[in-house]
Formats: C-alpha cells, sequence, structure tokens
C-alpha cells in the first residue's frame, strides 16, 4: 500500500519573520576623542544581536563640536555601512540633540545614550530582551556612578529628588539617561514640537509600558565632561517649568502665610495698644526688615512668574529647536542607502 501523504505536508514552509532595525541615537560635543571606540563598541553589540534578528544603525548628532569630531565622524562614514551623520548648525545642547537623531532614525525602536562611553553598550542586549517582552520605554537605571565627585553626585541626587517631589514621581531615584524607545513613542516623540523642556522628562510623561533596570555608570574614557553647572540649572527651571505648576502653588501659599502673619502681626499691635502693652512704636530696623524680606520674597515670584512668561513667548514665536546644517549617511545596501546631502531643516 501506497502511503499517503498527511494533511498539510505540501503547504509552503513558513517565511522567517521579518528582521528589525534599532537605532543608537548618541548626541555627541567635542567627543574626537570617544567616538571611534564608540562605534567599534557599538559594532560588537550588533554583531551580537544580528543572530536574533535585529540590525543596528548608528545616528551620530555632531552638536556643533568645535574640535576634530566632524572630521573623526567623516572618516567613520567611510569605514562603517550603518552610519548616520548629522551636524547642527549651532550648539543646542544634549536633548535638542537627541531629539533630532530620534527625528531622523529609522528603526523599530531606538537606544539613546552619549558617546563618551559612560553607558556601557554592553547593556543593550539586556534593554532590547526587556524590549521584546513588551515593553515600550526601558530604562537603564544608574546603580552606581564610578568616577564622580562627591559635589556632582549630590547635586545629581537633590535634582531628582526635587523632580520626584515636583513634577515626575515615576522618575528613578538615582537617574537616567540612557534608554530604549520603542517607533510607537519615538512617533509621539516626534510630534511634539516643545523646545524648553526634558527629553527623558517627556518620555516619563507619555506613559506607556515602561520598565527598568540597573547598571553601573563607567568613568569618562577620554576628554571632560561638558555638562557644566549653568547647563545643569537650566535643565532643572525647564524640567520644573514644562512639568509642574508646584512653584506657582508655591507663590500663592507664601503669599497667603505672609498675609496672614501680617494680619496676626496688626491685631496684636491694636489689641496690645488697647490693653495699654504695646507703647512703642515699631523700630526702623524691623520696619527695614520687614521691607526688605517682602520686597525680596515679590521679586522672586515675579521671577518665576517671568520664567514661565517667557517660556509661553518663545514657544510662541515658533523658532525651531536645533537645525540641521549637514546630513550624510555611509555607504549601505540599495534598500537602506541615503544619499549624502547638505539640507536644512527642522
Amino acid at each position: 500500500m501506497t502511503a499517503q501523504p498527511s494533511p498539510g505536508s505540501d503547504a509552503a514552509p513558513l517565511a522567517p519573520p521579518p528582521r528589525q532595525l534599532l537605532s543608537i541615537v548618541t548626541p555627541a560635543f567635542n567627543e574626537e576623542a570617544n567616538l571611534p571606540e564608540f562605534v567599534q563598541a557599538i559594532e560588537a553589540v550588533g554583531e551580537q544581536l544580528r543572530p536574533s534578528g535585529l540590525d543596528l544603525e548608528i545616528v551620530i548628532v555632531d552638536d556643533h563640536s568645535g574640535d576634530a569630531t566632524p572630521a573623526v565622524a567623516q572618516r567613520l562614514l567611510a569605514g562603517h555601512a550603518n552610519l548616520r551623520y548629522l551636524r547642527l548648525s549651532r550648539n543646542s545642547g544634549a536633548h535638542a540633540a537627541s531629539s533630532a537623531g530620534l527625528q531622523c532614525c529609522s528603526g523599530d525602536a531606538a537606544v539613546i545614550m552619549a558617546a563618551d562611553l559612560q553607558d556601557p553598550p554592553e547593556i543593550i542586549p539586556a534593554l532590547v530582551r526587556a524590549w521584546k517582552e513588551g515593553n515600550d520605554v526601558v530604562w537603564a537605571c544608574r546603580a552606581e556612578r564610578i568616577g564622580e565627585s562627591w559635589s556632582t553626585l549630590a547635586a545629581s541626587r537633590l535634582y531628582y529628588r526635587l523632580m520626584r517631589v515636583l513634577a515626575l514621581p515615576q522618575m528613578p531615584a538615582k537617574g537616567a539617561d540612557f534608554v530604549l524607545i520603542d517607533r510607537k513613542v519615538i512617533d509621539a516623540l516626534n510630534g511634539i514640537g516643545e523646545k524648553h523642556t526634558s527629553l527623558l522628562g517627556m518620555i516619563l510623561w507619555l506613559g506607556f509600558r515602561q520598565t527598568s533596570l540597573e547598571y553601573a555608570k563607567q568613568a569618562r574614557r577620554a576628554g571632560r565632561s561638558k555638562w557644566t553647572l549653568s547647563k545643569k540649572i537650566k535643565l532643572f527651571v525647564d524640567s520644573v517649568v514644562s512639568f509642574s505648576y508646584a512653584p506657582i502653588r508655591i507663590m500663592s501659599l507664601f503669599g497667603f502665610l505672609m498675609a496672614g502673619a501680617g494680619f496676626l502681626y496688626a491685631l496684636s499691635v491694636i489689641i496690645g495698644r488697647l490693653g495699654g502693652w504695646v507703647t512703642a512704636g515699631i523700630g526702623f530696623a524691623a520696619l527695614m526688615t520687614v521691607l526688605l524680606v517682602g520686597q525680596g520674597a515679590i521679586l522672586v515670584m515675579l521671577g518665576i512668574l517671568g520664567e514661565y512668561l517667557w517660556r509661553t513667548f518663545d514657544e510662541a514665536r515658533g523658532r525651531p529647536r536645533y537645525i540641521i546644517e549637514e546630513r550624510r549617511a555611509s555607504a549601505a545596501p540599495p534598500s537602506t542607502s541615503l544619499p549624502a546631502e547638505k539640507e536644512t531643516e527642522t
């Protein structure tokens, strides 16, 4: 008897699942010494991920560096097939540079990380695993920071503690600026035109399904940090103003307290005069103290209101957060190749 083929035995074999693309978006400002090693480390991670059906592209966003970063990037473009290079027309800050990279990347997900190798690329596979488990945002949270001074650590802890109290309770207690986000999160971010804000705070604010893992932030391999005190202060003000109305509420509360204290003091003076307990007038020193404290508090409140008003005015003007003066891509297969070009883009 001739054996009959089992049902479905002549069916076409199942097609392999489509490959996915992961974009590595890195802002770079005067990172000529770190970029070659960074690209090499990312490509080593790419080799680990390729068997699982995931390819990498690296998007380097030059935040108008003043050193040899552009020349180094051009050499890297000539020797690697998975690089994109953007140069901003002016120094706009790491968060604006990261936003520019997210606008131009084409991955199914993107990892935002600095080019200074303080965030170990070896963590990326763990981020990818958490993403493939269904998470839209995967944070790499700092368990420790190696090589940082006590003042930097103290300022960082204060910033994140205040942000958790005033604006974003879900913000990681020890901070995080190394994150993987899904394409749906990238598209949501790209649809937000707000300029004076924290990109990482905006990712938290968006919601979606978020998770985290811990890692040790390393010391810089080369160069020096460009994260100056003035930039830290601006980030703090931008973050609070963008995500919280607590300062305005505090101003109102302080005003009520001052008014209440003044009323109680006036009432005590009146009662004291009527009862004969208070016979002397208010001294000059006491009067000047009240005036100086009161006027100082008013000026501080006006300054806080000014921060909100300035940002409202700046958003209304509609100026771009960044301008791309140059865009290039390395040689790639025809399906993903991009011609070298120069253009202005917002």
